[in-house]
């Protein structure tokens, strides 16, 4: 016989974002205002933002309007990434995203979920890793703890709840991969 969920009985005291809950407040609104907003566009100034929050950013960077990032201090992205449109980064623990990364519109790198094993729902969290050249297609979903290997690549709606191997193609949910990437020289 099964238990009960008890949400009641949730407690979340243990998680600490790693900053005050002021800086917590002030970076909601500056989220709000200039990375969710589809109507501003200017990467360059989204870029000067996150590093003084604390994130770590390279060189070339494109951040495209409608972006969410939940925890910047807890984001670190490479040179030459890009980062498309409604892309949600729900950094509740540590973002890598390497050199050469696409992140395609509406895609999400979810760093947390619940364990549905105990009846307090407890929260579960763990870090993800884009390696260089990987690419995250459109509307797919980057689970905890999952490293996509280098110059893999995620099908458009996929979910990966699992390690992608380096040039892997991977589809469906949960990702299996299809074939290997093979990139020419031009």
């Amino acid at each position: 016989m099964s238990g009960k969920v008890s949400l009641r009985d949730f407690n979340n005291d243990w998680f600490k974002p790693g900053r005050s809950s002021l800086i917590i407040l002030i970076w909601y609104f500056i989220n709000i205002l200039f990375f969710k907003n589809r109507f501003f566009p200017f990467s360059s100034i989204k870029v000067f933002i996150l590093k003084f929050f604390g994130a770590k950013i390279g060189e070339r960077v494109l951040l495209k309007p409608g972006i969410n990032i939940k925890y910047p201090w807890k984001l670190e992205i490479g040179s030459d990434v890009w980062i498309g449109e409604g892309v949600w980064i729900d950094n509740l623990d540590q973002v890598l995203i390497k050199d050469n990364v696409c992140i395609s519109q509406g895609a999400m790198l979810l760093c947390g979920n619940h364990n549905y094993k105990l009846s307090t729902f407890d929260l579960i969290i763990g870090p993800i890793t884009l390696e260089s050249g990987a690419w995250v297609g459109a509307q797919t979903v980057v689970c905890p703890s999952v490293v996509v290997g280098a110059h893999a690549v995620l099908t458009v709606g996929s979910i990966a709840t699992k390690n992608m191997d380096s040039n892997g193609i991977y589809q469906g949910n949960p990702a299996v991969k299809v074939k290997t990437r093979i990139i020419r020289e031009n």
